[in-house]
């Protein structure tokens, strides 16, 4: 009996010192409490609280908060009342140091008496100090949040919305269900800006933008939008924050201060408010004026490059220098951006303006040295003369524009308005319409020209060339609205829609089994250049079902030789996804040797100037040069523009591959196209026949 009493309280206390190490290894205080005795018996008592005495039905109430007291007796009160299962209480509870720290008190009567009175309660205390400050930071922040009033948007990292403010209701309307789980989006922009802004996003960790949004009301505002990246821990992105700030209220103020001040801020000179009415002053009198309008050349590129603090710096330096050359009678402006006016009063001589102008070009292209670079600018200026240009500020300041408009086209130059200028700048005009109508009415058409294989004859690709083909002034030609898109900045448009065509076209052909070569397609610079450009051809090869492998993009010397460390990164991301590049107009700009080495080419193009000029000696060897050059460097040559048989014996000699010109066809629509490859399958077929041209 006696082992069994020794064995039986050897496991007791074997099970009570486990019971302690698991309490203490937790650290929380367990508590036994002989409800009747007011005694309380403690395990791991890291608050002292055995040596506290209280008068109060609770035995450690004088430890607790006097703010927490009310609280804590309710609830323990409502378990004594079989009101809840259990007794739970969060309370400040001082220490033996009289610190207080947040607790969380849980308990269970496990016993009463024959009249079911609370006889002993046991329960767990647990420190939770660290979680009521982290709770009382994200309460604050929640509230914060709540409170601004720029609209907010909370996205997960698939971009589908999981949380908003109160403000983004009251900027866009509606309730908070109709957002919650909807995709990213910016009202009134496309999917394909959507995209794009992911993709910067996600290459930057953050974008800004100022865009224009329409309210709940349908109005259109200045909203700043700013997105950022909420990382994990580990460096993960969780979550995307969306910032939209109404610039509504700042964009009134500064068109107010704007509207009060008539001076430029950054030159100190006169702005365009005072220009027009000073100009208006001056066409009211009957006196002979003079109007110069300068616009900086290719200033954009100092802002991007160096920054726009230092940009202003050179546009206030360039300010003061050239308003010492002004007459006393003349007013020199600060139209905006790069654009500055010199009104010269009571002239129309020539020799003087002339003069003037020469002076301001000479001083404006002299260096300006600023935070270690040595800067060299140019200009164009464009002049009219009141009253035979113009009866208006208005007409006198667009006929200027007309004439340094053609003056840019020369560079570093002045040039005097008159009537064909003007007829030209209404041409372009209507050419910028027509285009824009166009690419919205599908009046772009694609034609293809053949590349043959200068020894077999037999086709091996063909060059994808747009058509501008409108339903009431015919066709217009390439060397008319190309340069004016170029310059509009719709040749972007323009070469997705004969992309996605000739993409289109090849893939029909190569499954009906006509084709299975490369179509040439013409990037243009403003494509080259933008930021997004291999995505872009991604999602039309992927859109036409087109391997890479059948596309070939063709770059102009001019465009990979201005930037060649740029155009480099750029050709290799194109490389990289199978698709050939070849150079365009080879000869015609300043390739450098050692750049050209390292584009990523597969193809050199003669151009048709060299082809025609082959009639010489001298034409012959550039040719010859050109190709020799190309095989150096394992690039595979094309002669363009080859229209006549001395031509085609001439560049077979000289080792070129292929040829395309007008001695095999001229370009062709893609029904046409479709008939010439039905001709060469049946031309491959019978070997024997002789290609007759």
């Amino acid at each position: 009996m006696n082992n069994r009493l020794k064995k039986a309280q050897s496991v007791l206390q074997l099970s009570e010192q486990r019971l302690k190490s698991t309490v203490e290894g937790s650290g929380d205080t367990l508590w036994d409490w002989n409800i009747a005795t007011g005694e309380v018996v403690r395990i791991n008592d890291k608050y002292m609280l055995h040596k506290s005495k209280s008068s109060h039905f609770i035995p450690n109430a004088n430890r607790i908060h006097p703010q927490d007291l009310p609280l804590v007796e309710k609830l323990l009160k409502q378990h004594f009342s079989e009101k809840s299962a259990f007794f739970e209480a969060s309370y400040r509870l001082k220490d033996n140091l009289e610190q207080y720290h947040w607790v969380l008190d849980r308990g269970k009567i496990i016993e009463k008496d024959s009249n079911l009175n609370p006889l002993r309660m046991t329960g767990t205390v647990r420190d939770i100090s660290h979680l009521k400050s982290t709770e009382e930071r994200l309460n604050l922040f929640a509230k914060c949040v709540e409170s601004l009033t720029d609209a907010i948007a909370i996205y997960d990292d698939h971009f589908r919305l999981v949380d908003l403010n109160p403000s983004y209701l009251v900027l866009f309307g509606g309730n908070r269900p109709q957002y919650v789980g909807k995709p990213f989006n910016l009202p009134g922009y496309d999917e394909r800006y959507i995209n794009q802004v992911i993709t910067s996003l996600k290459e930057t960790e953050h974008w800004q933008e100022e865009l224009r949004l329409r309210n709940h009301k349908d109005i259109l505002l200045p909203i700043e939008v700013t997105i950022d990246e909420i990382k994990n821990s580990h460096g993960q992105v969780t979550n995307y924050v969306v910032v939209y700030s109404d610039l509504t209220e700042r964009k009134k103020a500064e068109s107010q201060l704007h509207n009060l001040s008539n001076r430029d801020r950054t030159t100190g000179l006169p702005n365009r408010n005072l220009f027009f009415t000073n100009l208006k002053k001056l066409a009211q009198q009957d006196t002979h004026h003079a109007l110069l309008v300068f616009d900086l050349d290719n200033f954009k590129k100092i802002n991007d490059s160096l920054g726009h603090q230092l940009g202003d710096s050179l546009l206030a330096k360039l300010a003061m220098r050239l308003n010492k050359l002004a007459r006393q009678k003349d007013t020199f402006y600060r139209l905006g951006g790069d654009e500055f006016a010199l009104v010269m009063a009571g002239t129309n001589d020539i020799h003087t303006i002339t003069r003037t102008a020469k002076l301001f070009l000479a001083a404006i292209a002299t260096p300006f040295k600023m935070a270690n670079h040595e800067l060299v600018i140019t200009s164009s200026v464009g002049i009219v003369l009141f009253p035979e240009d113009g009866a208006t500020p208005e007409i006198l300041l667009k006929n200027a524009d007309t004439a340094m408009y053609h003056a840019k086209q020369r560079g570093n130059h002045y040039l005097f308005f008159n009537d064909s200028m003007n007829e030209q700048a209404v041409k372009r005009l209507q050419i910028e319409n027509l285009m824009r109508f166009g690419l919205k009415e599908d009046h772009f058409v694609v034609y293809y020209q053949p590349k043959m294989d200068i020894k077999t004859g037999r086709l091996v690709g063909m060059e994808a060339l747009v058509r501008f083909i409108t339903p009431k002034k015919g066709i217009i030609s390439p060397g008319i609205f190309i340069p004016i898109a170029e310059e509009t900045g719709q040749i972007i448009d323009i070469g997705e829609v004969v992309l996605d065509k000739a993409c289109k076209d090849v893939k029909r052909w190569i499954d009906q089994g006509l084709f299975d070569g490369r179509v040439a397609v013409n990037l243009s610079a403003k494509q080259f250049s933008l930021p997004d450009l291999t995505t872009r051809i991604d999602i039309i090869l992927q859109k036409n079902q087109l391997p890479s492998y059948f596309l070939e993009l063709e770059i102009t010397e001019g465009t990979i030789m201005d930037d060649p460390q740029e155009a480099i990164s750029i050709m290799r991301s194109l490389s990289a996804r199978g698709i050939h590049l070849a150079i365009d107009d080879f000869g015609t700009g300043y390739s450098s040797l050692a750049y050209l080495k390292q584009f990523p080419l597969n193809t050199l193009k003669v151009d048709k100037a060299f082809v025609d000029d082959m009639s010489s000696e001298r034409g012959r060897n550039m040719v010859d040069s050109i190709v020799t050059i190309a095989h150096n460097l394992d690039l595979h040559v094309v002669a363009e523009g080859v229209e006549k048989a001395e031509q085609l014996s001439a560049l077979e000699q000289l080792n070129c591959q292929t040829i395309q010109g007008y001695f095999y066809s001229k370009p062709l629509c893609a029904d046409d196209f479709t008939t010439f490859l039905r001709a060469q399958k049946q031309r491959e077929a019978q070997p024997q026949l002789k290609v007759v041209n």
